[in-house]
Parts: C-alpha cells; sequence; structure tokens
C-alpha cells in the first residue's frame, strides 16, 4: 500500500521589503544539503527503528531493516508493526514528523535571539532553551497534550541542531554529540572567553583554516558572531558568515557556518547534519526514557492518541430521551474497546438552560460509562439550552482532532456563539457530530404522527456546524437507534479520509465526480437532506438509484434525513459520478480508510536573519490577497501532485493554483487570492507503482475560511505562576468608527480579562491588552493556549489569533510575536531606513 501525507501550507506574502539572508540549516531544499526538515525526520525514523529492533530483540523476534539514511515512514512502520505484533499508524507518524518541523521551522522567527542559534558563543543561553524546552515536551506527554509536546519539542529541535552547524563542534574533531546540551546538571567547560581570539581571516573566499590553532588544539568552544545592523564584534572572534552578515568583513573576515553546502565552512556541512541527527536522536532517547515506551509511540504519533468527547443535554425537555442517549454512548465506547483504535482519553461535558459545564475527563472506559451513567435531566419543559457554550468549553479544552459528539433535543439559546464554535472547529480540525432527537413522540404509540420539536431552522444551526468540522447530523428514535448507533461507527474508524465533501443550498440537479484509488477501503457516501434522489454510477457504467436499497454498486441505509450507501469491496478503482435532485439543501461526503490522507496549516513566509522560513500561522488569511502552498509529499517517492484547488464549500466555485515542483516530494503553488467564501482544500494527483499510475485525490474535512480583519498579539512566551500576565493586541480594518466585539479564552480554564469591545480609529486600527492569571500552584512546563478574537458587527466578520505559551519559574529568554507579521513589519521597516 502506498504511504503518504501531504501537508499543505499557506505562505502568507505580506513583508514589504525582500530581506537579508543568513545561513542556519535549511529550511527550503539546497541541492546537497540537508535541511531542519530533513535532519528531524531523519532522527525520528533512526530512533524509532532502533526502538522497535530492541522491541523486537528483547521478544525474540527478528528486525532485518537496516537503520541508515535510507529509511522511509513506510519501512519503518511495517517494521515496527511487526516487533510490537499490531498495526502501528502510518498516517500519524508522519502527521507527528510534519507537526514536530513545522514548530522547528518557525524558530527562524526569533531573528534577533542569539541563544535560539547558538550565535555569538551564547551558550549558556542556549542550553538553558534547550532544558527548558525539554521539560516542557516532558510534562506536556505526561499530560497527554501531544501537540503541545511536539510543538516544544520542534523548537529545541532548532536550537539544537544550530549548535552543530553555528559552533566550531565538529572542528574540534569531535566524534560524538555533545550531551551536555541536553544535560543541565552538567557544567558547561572549557568556553571560550570574552577575549580569546578564536578565528584568523579567510584567505579569499577559503575559509577552511580560519579557526585559531591553539582554538582547536585546546578544544575550545566558540560560535560565530552574525549582525545585520552592525559589523561590531569583539576582537579576534569568529564571524557566523554569509553575504548580509555584516560582521564577516571585519577582522577576521569569513564565517564558520555550515548550514549547507555553499556556506563558509560547506566542506563540513556533511558532518554537521549526520552530528545534529544523532544529537537529535540523543534528545528524543532521553525522552523515550522520562516517558516510556507507550507515552513515546504516542509522542511519536505510531499508536492512538485520539480524544473521544461526548456533551450532554440534560434539560427538563430531555428527559424522556436520555436513556436512549445513554445507550448509544456506550455503543459507540464498546464499539472501540479493546482495539487499537480505543481512545486514549475520554471526556464529558453537560449542559442545559442556564449553564454548560463542568468537563470530565477519563483515560478509563469503564469510569466513564459510570459518569454517563449517572446523568439525570429534571422532567419539564426549557425547549432551549446552552448547547453551543457546552461545545466551545468541550474544543477550548479536548485535545485537537477530537472526535466530539453533540446529544440534544432542542434549540440553541446561545446561538450568538456560532461563528467563535466554527473558529474553533477550524483552529482544532476537532469532528462535530450532533445527534438529535427533534420529535414529540419519541415514545409515543406508532400511530401517532410525529410532531417535529426543534425548528428547521434550529436543526439548520446544528447540520451547518457539523459540516463545518466534517461531521453529521442524525435524528434518532427508539426505531432508529440501532441504525444510528452503526452510522456513528462509521465516522469513528482508523485513517479516515475525505475524497469529496459538497454541500448545496439550491435546490436544482447537478452531478459530482470523485476518484477512488487503490489505497482506499471501506468506502461510505453520505447523504443528508430531505426530498433528496439520486444515481449512483461506477467506472464501468453501471448504476444504481436510491430507491434500491442493495443493489450491484452498494447497500443503502435510510436514518431519518441521511442515506448511507455502503459501496461494494471489488471494483472500486476510477472516476465516480453521483447525480442529485433535490428540493431543499443538502450535502455529500464521500469518504474511507486509506494511508494517503492530506493535512494542512496557516503559514506565514519570512525572509531574514538565519535563512527563508515560515511559522505556522495562527489566525486567518486575509481576503483577497494571494497566497502560496507549500505542498510536502511524505512517506512515498511515488506521488506526484497535479493540482491544488480552494473549493467553495457550499457551491461550485474554485480557486486553481498554478504548481511548481521545489524538490522530489516538495510543491509551492500560487494562489492569487484567498476567496470571500469559505472553502475546502482539495488535492489531485498520482499514485504510482511498479505497474501503473492511478488518479486519486483528497479533501480537507474541515471547512476554512479568510477574514478581512487582521489580529495580533505580542507575547514573551513564557508565563510565571501567580503572576498577572498582560499581553498587547491590536485589531485593524479597513472601516473605521466600528465597535468591534473582543473575546479571549484559554484551555486551563484560568482566569483571563480583557475589554469587551474596540472602536477602531483612524486609520482602522485599535489596541487593547489581555490579562491572564495563572494560579500560584500551577506546575511549571505546563502548556496553555490562549485565543483572542475579534468580530465584526452583526457576526459579518471574525478573526482570531493563537497564543501558545509556556507556565515556568524560569525567566524567558526572548519574546516572540504573534503574528509573525506583527514582527516583520517593524523588523523590515527599521532595515530600510537603517542599511
Amino acid at each position: 500500500m502506498v504511504s503518504l501525507v501531504v501537508v499543505a501550507i499557506f505562505l502568507l506574502q505580506g513583508a514589504p521589503f525582500q530581506s537579508p539572508q543568513a545561513a542556519a540549516f535549511k529550511i527550503f531544499p539546497a541541492a546537497g544539503s540537508l535541511t531542519h526538515h530533513q535532519i528531524t525526520e531523519a532522527a525520528f525514523l533512526r530512533k524509532m527503528a532502533e526502538v522497535c529492533r530492541d522491541v523486537a530483540t528483547a521478544r525474540g523476534k527478528d528486525f532485518t531493516l537496516p537503520i541508515n539514511s535510507k529509511l522511509t515512514a513506510t519501512t519503518v512502520q511495517r517494521a515496527c508493526s511487526s516487533s510490537y505484533s499490531y498495526l502501528l499508524k502510518l498516517s500519524t507518524f508522519n502527521l507527528a514528523i510534519i507537526q514536530t518541523s513545522l514548530s522547528n521551522a518557525a524558530v527562524d522567527g526569533n531573528q534577533f535571539s542569539t541563544a535560539h542559534h547558538f550565535d555569538n558563543e551564547d551558550f549558556k543561553n542556549g542550553r538553558d532553551l534547550i532544558t527548558q524546552g525539554i521539560a516542557a515536551v516532558k510534562v506536556s506527554i505526561k499530560k497527554g497534550n501531544y501537540l503541545s509536546a511536539r510543538s516544544s519539542l520542534g523548537k529545541v529541535c532548532h536550537t539544537l541542531q544550530d549548535f552543530y552547524s553555528h559552533s566550531n563542534w565538529v572542528e574540534l574533531g569531535s566524534t560524538a554529540p555533545f550531551s551536555t546540551l541536553i544535560k543541565p546538571e552538567r557544567p558547561l567547560d572549557n568556553l571560550a572567553g570574552p577575549k580569546t581570539k578564536t578565528c584568523k581571516s579567510c584567505v579569499g573566499e577559503d575559509c577552511s583554516d580560519n579557526i585559531v590553532p591553539e582554538v582547536v588544539k585546546q578544544k575550545i568552544l566558540t560560535s560565530g558572531y552574525f549582525r545585520l545592523f552592525s559589523s561590531t564584534k569583539p576582537a579576534g572572534k569568529c564571524s557566523h558568515g554569509g553575504l548580509f552578515d555584516r560582521t564577516s568583513s571585519r577582522e577576521p573576515t569569513g564565517g564558520i557556518n555550515k548550514d549547507d553546502i555553499s556556506s563558509s565552512h560547506g566542506f563540513l556541512h556533511k558532518r554537521a547534519a549526520e552530528m545534529a541527527i544523532r544529537a537529535t536522536m540523543e534528545l528524543l532517547e532521553d525522552i523515550r526514557l522520562a516517558t516510556g515506551n507507550v507515552a513515546f509511540l504516542r509522542l511519536m504519533g505510531l499508536t492512538q492518541t485520539s480524544v473521544m468527547a461526548f456533551v450532554f443535554d440534560t434539560t427538563g425537555s430531555f428527559f424522556n430521551y436520555i436513556e436512549v442517549f445513554k445507550r448509544v454512548c456506550f455503543s459507540i465506547i464498546d464499539s472501540r474497546r479493546g482495539t487499537s483504535e480505543e481512545p486514549s482519553e475520554y471526556v464529558l461535558v453537560t449542559f442545559n438552560d442556564r449553564d454548560s459545564g463542568p468537563l470530565i475527563r477519563t483515560g478509563n472506559a469503564d469510569t466513564f460509562k459510570e459518569y454517563i451513567n449517572l446523568l439525570l435531566a429534571s422532567d419539564g419543559g426549557n425547549f432551549s439550552n446552552m448547547c453551543l457554550s457546552a461545545l466551545l468549553l468541550t474544543l477550548t479544552q479536548a485535545p485537537p482532532s477530537s472526535d466530539i459528539f453533540v446529544f440534544t433535543d432542542a434549540a440553541a439559546k446561545d446561538s450568538e456563539l456560532k461563528s467563535t464554535v466554527e473558529t474553533m472547529m477550524e483552529s482544532t480540525q476537532s469532528t462535530v457530530n450532533f445527534l438529535l432527537t427533534s420529535f414529540f413522540s419519541l415514545h409515543s404509540e406508532k400511530d401517532v404522527l410525529p410532531t417535529r420539536l426543534i425548528a428547521l431552522s434550529d436543526i439548520q444551526l446544528y447540520s451547518d456546524l457539523a459540516h463545518v468540522s466534517g461531521g453529521q447530523t442524525m435524528e434518532i428514535t427508539n426505531t432508529t437507534f440501532s441504525q444510528v448507533t452503526s452510522v456513528i461507527k462509521d465516522v469513528i474508524i482508523a485513517d479516515l479520509v475525505t475524497v469529496l465533501q459538497i454541500k448545496r443550498n439550491s435546490s436544482k440537479a447537478e452531478n459530482y465526480y470523485f476518484v477512488l484509488d487503490p489505497t482506499l477501503s471501506n468506502v461510505t457516501v453520505y447523504l443528508n437532506g430531505d426530498s433528496l434522489f439520486f444515481t449512483l454510477y461506477s467506472p464501468t457504467g453501471m448504476s444504481q438509484s436510491c430507491s434500491v436499497a442493495d443493489g450491484p454498486l452498494g447497500s443503502i441505509l435510510t436514518v431519518g434525513n441521511l442515506r448511507r450507501v455502503k459501496l461494494n469491496s471489488a471494483k472500486q478503482t476510477g472516476e465516480w459520478k453521483i447525480s442529485i435532485n433535490s428540493t431543499s439543501s443538502y450535502t455529500l461526503k464521500v469518504f474511507g480508510q486509506s494511508s494517503v490522507d492530506i493535512h494542512f496549516y496557516f503559514v506565514e513566509i519570512f525572509k531574514g536573519g538565519h535563512e527563508d522560513s515560515w511559522g505556522q500561522s495562527f489566525t486567518r488569511p486575509f481576503i483577497g490577497r494571494n497566497a502560496t502552498f507549500y505542498v510536502s509529499v511524505t512517506g512515498g517517492d511515488s506521488v506526484a501532485v497535479t493540482d491544488v484547488f480552494l473549493v467553495e464549500a457550499s457551491g461550485s466555485d474554485v480557486v486553481s493554483g498554478t504548481t511548481k515542483s521545489v524538490g522530489a516530494t516538495d510543491f509551492l503553488v500560487s494562489i492569487d487570492r484567498i476567496p470571500e467564501w469559505p472553502f475546502i482544500v482539495q488535492l489531485k494527483g498520482l499514485l504510482n507503482d511498479s505497474s501503473s499510475a492511478t488518479r486519486f485525490q483528497r479533501q480537507s474535512p474541515t471547512q476554512h475560511k479568510g477574514s478581512r480583519i487582521t489580529i495580533t498579539a505580542q507575547s514573551q512566551n513564557i508565563i510565571h505562576p501567580g503572576v498577572p500576565l498582560s499581553l498587547n493586541f491590536t485589531v485593524a480594518s479597513n472601516a473605521t468608527g466600528i465597535n468591534y466585539t473582543i473575546r479571549a479564552r484559554n484551555d486551563q480554564g484560568f482566569n483571563v480579562s480583557f475589554p469587551s469591545s474596540l472602536k477602531l480609529g483612524t486609520g482602522g486600527i485599535a489596541q487593547g491588552s489581555v490579562t491572564l492569571i495563572t494560579p500560584s500552584d500551577t506546575a511549571s512546563w505546563m502548556a496553555v493556549t490562549l485565543t483572542i478574537e475579534a468580530e465584526a458587527p452583526g457576526s459579518t466578520d471574525l478573526n482570531y489569533v493563537t497564543l501558545r505559551l509556556t507556565v515556568s519559574t524560569a525567566n524567558a529568554i526572548f519574546s516572540g510575536c504573534y503574528s509573525l507579521s506583527m514582527c516583520l513589519t517593524f523588523f523590515w521597516f527599521f532595515i530600510s531606513h537603517c542599511i
């Protein structure tokens, strides 16, 4: 089976000036050189192969996979699955590497921090960054927050890897990594003093012998100085080197960096990169020993780390239905117990007509079922509730990519939170399914005509939210209980990928086409809507209408207004067509199981001191401006990406991209504008095997939007227990004199204060401040995610910015920026006036 994960990444073009560039292990590929991503990936693959080899040996099994530079995610996953006697996850393994690498790349946003890159002989602060980051990784793992752990790990890896490129460790003849960097208890010995002369001038372009012989002989550790704005450096010190390092033109001239083969010490690039791989492996081993093999496998993405969350209505109107919904919950839980898909954690949030919460979590399925069994609803009316408040609490505090099920029989009285809930679905990429009992007559006699309890407009609200997340809305009665349970099991299977997702608000007849490839299995078609008629056509021209429950192409199950088509397993490959005719709005989704998947993240591209790079952007892109996808194909060399589109979520408009290859499996896709409408990312390409090439397509399950609001915030990254942290933020728009609603929340439930609104003054800009207070007994190195929102009047537009903070008693070494564009606007303005 072909192994593939595709990461589609927005590179937002916002920097008004072309920046100076210096070297660091490259983020973008260069011929013959290794990038930070390649170094990180190689370390992940080799370390996992080593761990699996040791497990196999301990169990008396053979492990024949050579551990070398030719490892791939596919070969490692297969070998590890054999070692552990059950199938480990390929798609999430690839995703873990990607998430770590994205965080790694973002460190180059800290252009002025010598500690982050071991410039200017800043060894103590650099080592502190590494050891503090390792502590944060371990705490996040112990709390089950693997996304935060990978974020911290990526940052640590960048700084650790830069040590071997920016210092003279390799030039000293070292044959092993400098383990002291990950061991805070060890002393940093034999560092060059402030007045120690470490370099002599290069001979023209030849810098192969520019380190002072006494430094090499005495094994004195130094690193290059780098400055963008000044050529000043201490007398006799080495420079980083490169065209835009102004210190490299001052005696002693030249540099010592080994960031690629064209660098000042590029002849040592491959040795430095190999040492960086080994050092990253040593770091991973330290984490494994501290957290254990089970947690380490989850960090690496090779075992299940999903979370299942239930959001439960306990209003009086739900009294007659609560036992039915409990049975549904127990069926969902039991369907995954004892399997490789059993969630690592369960979450329960209740709500009624007055409030929502609290949030309860446990890793034990039996304990969770006891919590559910204790749920009660008071008899009575109250046909509205705080459903969206409860869902927002769940999205805020449950980990990303959770499976969330909402059970209710009434309208949401807090519907004003719809836009906020959508942003959280977008940022967390969690899937939300609504299970509704929308009839009075759940327990009525069969001859009693059911009366709809929830208005169609309220059901549409739930349906819209489900579609944004890639989930479904289903109606439950006593007679459809078993059918709904069967449908639910479809949407919680492993390696679920989306082939096509459509929403239409019109009633005209339309044809839709989708391609099924050989890697897909258990392909299912969902159609949700009233008065809906369809005919399905196979690649061979065979057809089946919706009136045929069991036909030549598949079996059809009807549950309320949902129709599920399970395709027959044989002869699925090729282009399919489905013709739909409906008198009302409807949704269509085609999905299945496959190792071929797509993941994408918004990022901001920046150019500067340590090479062209990007950092993940935790905000919506600006409508109407151009953007670029960076598409990285990992896990298989036999895949070619041919097309990438932004597809209108509720219509037929498309924004096409222009694709350019920048490596064997990497592509740049230029998009001329972010559309006004909500969109889904669609990717098409070719899967090649030894005999033929077959087409494939994938879509992102989560819907996304652009915005005409810009919101930026500055953070020092570190928050101290018991000490209020004030974060300044800026809201900007083309509109002036308008009040924007402001909201702020965090995933730990800490106290947070903020202005309820801001009025945009001259220039369409307003500034505010958010204050976050962490309890004094908060554990050090806990990760905190803070989100700030700005919403236009009438909920016509909304944007947000998400900040990732770490609780620590240590002092912050560097104050970062959210978003990067805020830092860079000042950065390039300063450069343009000073250079």
